[in-house]
């Protein structure tokens, strides 16, 4: 059985992708046709108030700044960095708890007054929109206002509700007191104030107050998953007395604390120097924990102000190179084309219109991508860590990972596992996640690969369609060894097949192709001019280790140093030394390093370092 996971957002972005998220756990949890595959405990808290129903709570601690996420704005509540009560459910935080989301323990009574909030649901049951951009996030022009959408754009009258601006509109699960700290010190948007560069968010963690607010939330949670733990042994009718005592915190000391930390951290603002703080707090604290940190980059505009531009590439490439330091596994996630200098058009999907200028539309994708990828150490059947988890791929020094998925894999209504991987055998049918220009990628050094939402049932192939090779395999499981095994031979893979789909009823946005059936598979022609019935997808993802991540990091360093970085000196004044970000940028070139093949099978050109 796998452990419970704390989650951290850090930044805006972040929280966009993790508002969609916690839905898609909502949404499992609502929606229980068949005994559940992964453990909803791994991430969500139960709690129960006096006479009222269990209600499920993330065991997130999310950072903030003033005027977003409808906590701490002008008018907001007092200086407690605590969420408006209209805008959550304060949830959990009295009660039984429970550890497997099965059985609860007897309630605890409670004397207390307790206030119930809630939070009316928007008219007419759409889904809201987020338009989305402020400086430096989805693609704007620099000072707020929403950019042109990418090719992959929703066209005019898209069936979303009226515009909203910030993540917690489309939250629809209920948040701890304990979960959104609001830091005061920036402002979300404005021309000013703003967090913009990574050693800013470094100052902030060096704060003793900032650093105190964000343990004690931390260690909410830890001790409440250690607490989960050893109850089952602590109940033990032989656990008494001086003995039982000194057992107890024997078990303590091994079994306590979660298996392991999600850090959700925005690369492009100054997020990513309070993320490598805080994964460098939680490797100084919990170091036999895994930390898998994912980097977050909305997409990028076209246009904008040049300088701008030199602080998000600088934030980026400090980001990955503290981040990658002190995580057990760092993966950037973004839909833009590119992480360097000069922006690239947005990946695209075929059975998804989406508009690349709004939050609430790319965040979406990239929950889908992270729901997926993360499946494996959520699994009832799971045996091992996120500590384990993280070894599998990251040997060989290689600590970042690339990202890839197929939204949604493009499968026939009724046809079997074989029939459909059969119809891929040139070229997987995914898309890099990993803001890199597309390319075939024939190689990787290890992956972790998960297939959810595909009828595990019908082996036979469809008539008139030769038998492959897969539709000899005996399971399901074997079928998708298989298939990769041809597709990378020589690679590390690790792979998982769920019959649970994705699901995608609102808030998730109804951006899909009339191509598409309600379960996400194809038709041979369109069902109409929309496709608002689509409520669950076939989702195909990976984590690879792959050279790919050469081409990224090592682009990263050219940009940098083609560029004198010294002519920047607000970025500098701002906490990061000349030396630091030397130093960083030889962590980069040295961790691009560890994904070169020796044969140019990374498609990319040999970097011509002139120091």
């Amino acid at each position: 059985m796998p452990g419970e996971a704390v989650t951290l957002q850090l930044g805006h972005y972040s929280g966009c992708v993790g508002a969609h998220w916690w839905g898609l756990q909502a949404a499992a949890l609502r929606s229980p046709a068949e005994p559940a595959e992964l453990r909803a405990a791994a991430l969500l808290r139960f709690g129960r108030g006096p006479g009222g129903p269990e209600t499920p709570t993330p065991r997130l601690v999310a950072l903030e700044l003033k005027g977003t996420a409808g906590w701490g704005g002008s008018g907001g509540p007092a200086a407690t960095g605590r969420p408006r009560r209209d805008r959550a459910l304060f949830a959990g935080g009295v009660g039984s708890l429970r550890a497997d989301g099965a059985g609860t323990e007897p309630p605890v009574s409670w004397d207390g007054a307790v206030a119930d909030y809630r939070d009316r649901a928007p008219a007419g049951g759409c889904a809201p929109r987020d338009t989305g951009s402020r400086r430096g996030d989805a693609a704007g022009d620099g000072k707020g206002n929403p950019g042109a959408a990418g090719p992959g754009a929703a066209p005019a009258g898209s069936q979303d509700a009226p515009s909203v601006r910030l993540w917690s509109d489309y939250l629809n699960v209920h948040l701890h007191p304990k979960s959104v700290y609001v830091i005061r010190q920036y402002l979300h948007d404005g021309d000013c104030g703003c967090l913009e560069a990574f050693g800013q968010g470094e100052s902030l963690l060096q704060d003793p107050a900032c650093v105190e607010e964000l343990e004690d939330r931390l260690h909410f949670y830890v001790e409440e998953c250690d607490y989960l733990q050893v109850h089952t042994f602590s109940r033990l009718p032989w656990l008494s007395g001086h003995f039982g005592l000194e057992m107890k915190q024997n078990l303590r000391c091994c079994c306590c604390f979660p298996q392991g930390f999600q850090v959700l951290c925005d690369l492009h603002n100054g997020f990513s120097g309070v993320g490598a703080k805080v994964t460098e707090l939680l490797h100084d604290e919990y170091s036999r924990k895994g930390i898998l940190t994912w980097g977050l980059t909305p997409v990028l505009s076209t246009v904008g102000d040049p300088q701008n531009s030199f602080y998000r590439l600088m934030n980026t490439a400090l980001g990955i190179a503290h981040l990658s330091r002190h995580s057990s596994l760092f993966c950037p996630l973004s839909l833009s084309g590119s992480l360097g200098i000069k922006p690239q058009p947005p990946v695209t999907f075929p059975y998804i219109k989406y508009d690349a200028s709004l939050n609430y539309h790319s965040s979406a994708i990239l929950a889908a991508a992270l729901d997926t990828l993360t499946a494996p150490y959520r699994l009832w059947s799971f045996q091992g860590s996120m500590m384990h988890f993280a070894d599998s791929l990251t040997f060989s020094g290689r600590k970042a990972v690339a990202a890839w998925a197929a939204l949604p894999l493009p499968a026939l209504s009724g046809s079997s596992l074989p029939d459909t991987l059969s119809a891929h055998q040139q070229d997987v049918p995914w898309k890099l996640l990993s803001s890199w220009r597309e390319q075939k990628v024939s190689c990787c050094f290890a992956q972790s690969v998960v297939l959810r939402g595909i009828c595990k049932e019908k082996a036979t192939s469809c008539p008139g369609q030769p038998r492959s090779p897969l539709h000899s395999c005996e399971s399901p499981e074997q079928v998708l060894q298989q298939y990769l095994h041809t597709q990378f031979p020589g690679a590390y893979s690790t792979s998982h097949v769920l019959q649970q789909p994705c699901d995608t009823r609102p808030p998730f946005p109804q951006f899909f192709s009339p191509l598409l059936t309600s379960r996400g598979f194809l038709l041979d022609k369109a069902q109409g001019s929309s496709s608002a019935g689509v409520e669950s997808i076939p989702v195909l993802a990976a984590l690879q280790s792959s050279p790919v991540l050469h081409s990224l990091l090592s682009g990263l360093c050219r940009d940098l140093r083609a560029r004198n970085a010294r002519r920047c000196s607000s970025f500098f004044t701002a906490g990061v030394e000349q030396d630091d970000f030397q130093e960083a940028l030889e962590e980069l070139k040295t961790l691009s390093q560890c994904y070169e093949t020796g044969f140019g099978a990374d498609g990319s050109e040999d970097e011509a370092d002139s120091d």
